[in-house]
């Protein structure tokens, strides 16, 4: 049985989900605008937002749903 939440990859600690995205987005927006300064903080912003944006829809659906403040400490 699979005691893993629903969209959830296994072994993959959600801590570490922000630091893969940021140098991934580092990473191809250097191969696309060059290894500068701009690239990485251009890269460092796009992880960013990226991250920004999926909590943003997350937080959102689950408020529609009813589910807010039913996450976290109790």
């Amino acid at each position: 049985m699979n005691n893993n939440k629903s969209g959830q990859t296994p072994r993959v600690p959600n801590w570490s989900i922000v630091y893969a995205v940021t140098a991934v987005a580092v990473l191809l927006t250097c191969l696309l605008l060059g290894w500068s300064v701009e690239g990485v903080i251009q890269g460092v912003l796009c992880g960013a937002v990226s991250v920004y944006g999926n909590q943003l829809v997350k937080q959102t659906r689950e408020a529609v749903a009813g589910e807010e403040g039913q996450h976290g400490p109790q």
